[in-house]
């Protein structure tokens, strides 16, 4: 059902165009009608329309005038002009508005409809086209292995949830469901020596193109990885990376561990002996979830400075050279994300779920009290991080008296240091809410005074108090319909009527001296608006006033 206004100044005929077509059966809904150009554009705010029909010849603002307006704005709406034999010249002037259809008057039902018609089926075959599904298919096949190459990198650069990664390999048609994983990071060496052979100017060695050569590696690494069928090769801040994936591992880490460094040491030797340079491999920790090889991929990297102590050429596995525990504790970005976005806009329910889901499992898993205490440290962190980013007064909430990283020490039991986070937590997202909710009040508060001071300007326009507020309009619109309970533009007629009425019971000024102190250039404009918000003509409210007075 596609969203219609009608726009007809002649209140006999708009009535008859509503009542003569089934509106619904034809596939359109008519959420607006109007009896101008100005007072069209005014409902615009309300629900930007599919299609809107409009007379040519109207007061205020023409249709022709309308349409430009209209063009400027919302470029998918279409437009339809009404308009008589002897003014269809003058609209065919108007090819440059890109007007979807005439209609000539007089006119009947069906020729509406008609046009009508057409103009649905052009609004059909519009999104059928952006919605091709070959076009799309075709698209999306072509570009699936670089769609492939960027989720992989983005899955090892930082945590993802779980739900995002199975949609995205489902997407992808990417086969990674395994016990267990392992990320190693392949570096190329820069040695500066010569080939043996003393042919270092034709080498591969000797050039100087970078990509070439890693173009080199990731050849090599293909192909063993696809003999061994063991996962996936893929570039990445300029490393190359093999994600080992073990669908089936009975001896656990060491099984998948045993596997890539046999495949590793083979990538390792054929790059030696082909391309006639080396590489250093570092191996990350066995991980048995996929939402882990981030971590696997950060131990990786970490491997690989060891380099410096070890030499090139070699591999340098992570659990070799640091002793690591099987689960680290790791306040990662995901976690972080998660605790921040409930801080700034979450429920009491949201933020004792999330503060729940940190401190899951810690009993449980091994793990040194150091390890716990950076954890605390980190989480602890991020949530004074967000409190100083919202201008949260730490010392108004939670007291003089707090010292943050002094909390940790005072916590005697797991559950102790939970309840303590959670009360922090509270206590700052209550804060931040309250703050946020002055804050609408304020800029509300702001837009009211600065629309009673210049309300009599007849420019003044939602932009422009959006620009004295130095705030997007879409933002302003929201808060000031939230807190005003009204749209701005209707609160912007309210207090022009307001001041209208005043003038008149008050004053002997003119109508047209009244419309020009509330901020209409057009006095029959104002006569017209005065009419339709307040029931009567300026001349009829003043008399009634004037008789209410005498009585």
């Amino acid at each position: 059902m596609y969203k219609l206004m009608l726009v007809e100044d002649e209140e006999d005929v708009r009535e008859g165009i509503l009542r003569e077509i089934d509106w619904a059966r034809h596939g359109f809904e008519v959420i607006e009608t109007a009896e101008n150009g100005q007072e069209a554009a005014e409902l615009f705010e309300r629900e930007v329309p599919d299609v809107v029909v409009t007379d040519i010849r109207m007061p205020f603002m023409d249709g022709l005038q309308l349409a430009a307006w209209i063009r400027q704005r919302y470029e998918a709406t279409k437009i339809v002009i009404l308009t008589g034999f002897d003014e269809f010249e003058y609209a065919q002037k108007a090819v440059k508005l890109h007007i979807d259809e005439y209609v000539l008057k007089p006119y009947s039902a069906q020729e509406l409809i008609d046009v009508l018609a057409k103009i649905k089926r052009r609004i059909d075959e519009e999104a059928a086209e952006k919605e091709n599904v070959q076009t799309l298919q075709e698209h999306y096949r072509r570009s699936l292995p670089v769609l492939r190459e960027v989720f992989l990198a983005s899955l090892v650069a930082r945590k993802l949830p779980r739900r995002e990664i199975e949609e995205k390999c489902r997407s992808y048609n990417l086969e990674l469901a395994a016990d267990a994983y392992v990320v190693s990071v392949i570096s190329m060496d820069t040695d500066g020596s010569e080939d043996s052979d003393g042919a270092a100017a034709a080498s591969l060695k000797a050039s100087k193109d970078t990509e070439l050569k890693r173009f080199a590696v990731l050849n090599v690494a293909e192909e063993i990885v696809e003999k061994h069928r063991l996962g996936r090769v893929f570039l990445h801040n300029d490393y190359l990376l093999l994600l080992t994936v073990d669908v089936q591992a009975p001896e656990g880490g060491a099984s998948v561990l045993k596997k890539t460094l046999t495949a590793l040491e083979e990538i390792r030797q054929s790059i030696e002996k082909y391309l006639k340079f080396t590489v250093t491999i570092g191996v990350g920790t066995v991980c048995g979830e996929l939402t882990d090889v981030s971590y696997s991929y950060k131990d990786a990297v970490l491997a690989l400075d060891y380099r410096g102590i070890l030499g090139n050429n070699r591999i340098i596995c992570i659990d070799d050279v640091e002793t690591r525990f099987v689960e680290k504790l790791r306040f990662d970005e995901l976690k972080e994300h998660a605790l921040i976005r409930c801080l700034k806009v979450g429920t009491p329910q949201e933020i004792q779920e999330t503060v729940d889901g940190l401190f899951q499992g810690i009993g449980e898993t091994q793990v040194s009290f150091k390890d716990y205490q950076i954890y605390l440290m980190e989480m602890l962190t991020a949530i004074l991080k967000a409190a100083k980013d919202a201008n949260v007064d730490l010392d108004a909430v939670l007291g003089t008296d707090f010292v943050p990283f002094a909390e940790l020490h005072k916590f005697t039991s797991l559950q102790e240091a939970k309840n303590r986070i959670l009360g922090l937590c509270t206590a700052i997202m209550n804060s931040i809410a309250s703050q946020r909710q002055y804050t609408y009040k304020s800029l509300v508060e702001q837009a009211i005074d600065y629309t009673k001071s210049h309300y009599h300007e007849t420019d003044i326009s939602i932009q422009k108090v959006c620009g004295h507020l130095h705030i997007s309009a879409g933002y302003f619109s929201s808060i000031f319909k939230k807190e005003a309970k009204m749209t701005f533009v209707n609160y912007l007629m309210h207090i022009r009527m307001e001041a209208a009425k005043e003038l008149l019971r008050t004053t002997d000024l003119k109508a047209f001296e009244i419309a020009e102190r509330v901020g209409y250039a057009e006095p029959n404009y104002f006569s017209f608006s005065f009419r339709k918000h307040v029931g009567v003509s300026p001349k009829e409210y003043r008399s009634a006033a004037l008789e209410g007075q005498r009585g």
